[in-house]
């Protein structure tokens, strides 16, 4: 696995291929967990890639929390800016099978603080074929 801070785009796009099955139909067996929390951990870390900074939390638990987009930067206690899911649904998001507007309308996706949205900005991270 890559080191902690970086995503190296080749293992994000196989990572996020290995559940692909699991993304488009629901019904499918889930993947391994371990192959969930590679695929999870990879698509967050490139997004903290492409937009750095420590204004918004996103938070997809049990897997993974980091900080994007420039602005204040927040030290202490629970941050004013958080987008938080369930693996699943952040890799529904960031392949763009599931509008991230959508995915919080029907509550499965929280955005707290008046920056989490910015995050639409990035998606989709990665496609994935038919």
């Amino acid at each position: 696995m890559p080191a902690r801070s970086s995503a190296d785009p080749a293992a994000t796009v196989a990572a996020v291929t290995a559940v692909a099955s699991w993304l488009r139909d629901e019904s499918a067996a889930a993947p391994d967990r371990t192959a969930i929390a590679v695929a999870v951990r990879l698509t967050a870390r490139t997004l903290a890639a492409l937009a750095p900074g420590a204004s918004v939390e996103v938070r997809i638990p049990p897997f993974v929390a980091v900080q994007c987009i420039s602005g204040p930067r927040h030290t202490r206690g629970t941050p004013p800016n958080v987008v938080e899911t369930d693996p699943r649904t952040w890799l529904l998001v960031v392949t763009g099978l599931l509008e991230m507007d959508d995915a919080a309308g029907r509550g499965i996706l929280r955005l707290s603080g008046s920056r989490a949205g910015e995050i639409s900005a990035w998606l989709p991270l990665v496609t994935i074929a038919e």
